[in-house]
């Protein structure tokens, strides 16, 4: 057991931190109370200190590029337009120094999945930043369904399609073939000679169909996110919105919408046009609009330790701390559906905590002790 002792928790689900202890056991905050008396713990000093929960990146390409000099680049195929079987965890090498870094800069947790090159691309899952097998780091696997929608797809195929209209075509596509797939297995009901032909690719879209998963859409520009929200009312799937770069400018009617939002990355130089409106200054307003607003940092475009700076950007904007601390916390959690083990410091959740002296939003603050699942990795 470990007890940590007279921090000043920041939640991440009540406004105001406060003074108190936490009890951790077997990897999970099993107390929060002033005073607790564990003999048997081990004990953590944190007077003085913030407590804050492990930051979650709901937006993600850690371990599949490489590091260094060793570029392997495992995050996108480029021989079709759809890929739905392929599996973000068949390809993410934990051993990648970032995984190290992220770690000790309080990032507890990662989305992590294929690239936007095809217009579905496959399965994204949540996972740990402690471990050296990935099995064995996975939160929940899959979290979503990558689909991406504008210059991404027709840049990469272009020998395969031109137009946003075979993009959405595409996806329409392979969304009611899953369909009619997933509706042939269960009039099958077991009869193997009234099965249809194994699919991977209908495999991988069932979870999809069937709304267990949603589709992860990257889109950028109002039209795109626009026909990304059209595409999935029209299929009845679910949705969260990747990037959504124009988001400011439509953020009353997004709210309206109600689907998740990640936004970013910041902190680079875009290349493309479509994405020039991506500033913190958007990420505000959808915020203020009434939108749910993660911040990303599409690892390796942004090294992901500077996750909680992505977020110190919304508080440049005008953002206060508590709703920029829940862009990297509770509301990712919520974007990927694992928020019943992550993204807030309450009893029953995993004990992922960072302990630093003031926010470490603030470019001047550094995590001075993380700990993941109970285990301190800093």
């Amino acid at each position: 057991m470990l007890l940590i002792k007279n921090g000043m928790i920041h939640d991440a689900i009540t406004p105001d931190p406060f003074r108190a202890d936490i009890l951790v056991k077997d990897g999970k905050i099993a107390k929060i109370e002033a005073d607790i008396d564990a003999p048997e713990a081990e004990i953590f000093d944190a007077s003085g200190k913030d407590i804050y929960p492990g930051f979650i990146d709901a937006h993600t390409h850690i371990g599949m590029f490489g590091y260094g000099g060793d570029v392997t680049k495992d995050d996108v195929e480029k021989y079709d337009r759809c890929t739905p079987e392929q599996r973000g965890i068949d390809c993410i090498n934990p051993e990648e120094p970032t995984f190290r870094a992220a770690a000790m800069a309080g990032v507890t947790c990662v989305c992590v999945g294929p690239g936007s090159v095809g217009c579905i691309a496959g399965t994204h899952l949540a996972m740990k930043t402690r471990g050296d097998r990935v099995d064995d780091m996975v939160v929940k696997d899959p979290v979503a369904m990558k689909m991406a929608f504008g210059e991404n797809p027709k840049r990469a195929l272009m020998d395969k399609l031109t137009t946003r209209m075979t993009i959405a075509a595409t996806i329409r596509e392979t969304i009611m073939k899953a369909k009619e797939y997933d509706q042939l297995k269960q009039l099958a009901n077991g009869d193997i000679s009234k099965m249809p032909r194994y699919d991977a690719a209908m495999e991988a879209m069932i979870p999809v169909i069937r709304k267990e998963i949603p589709m992860k859409a990257h889109a950028h520009r109002k039209d795109d996110i626009f026909t990304a929200i059209r595409v999935a009312k029209e299929c009845d799937v679910r949705l969260t919105l990747e990037h959504v770069s124009d988001g400011g400018s439509v953020a009353e009617t997004l709210a309206k919408e109600g689907y998740p939002i990640v936004c970013g990355p910041y902190l680079y130089q875009t290349k493309k046009t479509e994405n020039f409106n991506g500033h913190p200054s958007a990420a505000v307003k959808l915020v203020k609009a009434g939108c749910q607003v993660s911040v990303m940092t599409d690892s390796p475009i942004v090294a992901e330790e500077y996750l909680p700076l992505v977020a110190g950007l919304l508080m440049r904007e005008g953002l206060d701390e508590f709703e920029a601390l829940k862009t990297i916390t509770i509301n990712p959690a919520k974007h990927l559906g694992i928020e019943d083990r992550v993204g807030s410091i309450e009893v029953g959740k995993d004990a992922d905590l960072v302990i630093a002296k003031g926010c470490p939003m603030d470019t001047r603050v550094k995590a001075e002790t993380v700990f993941i699942q109970g285990v301190k990795v800093c």
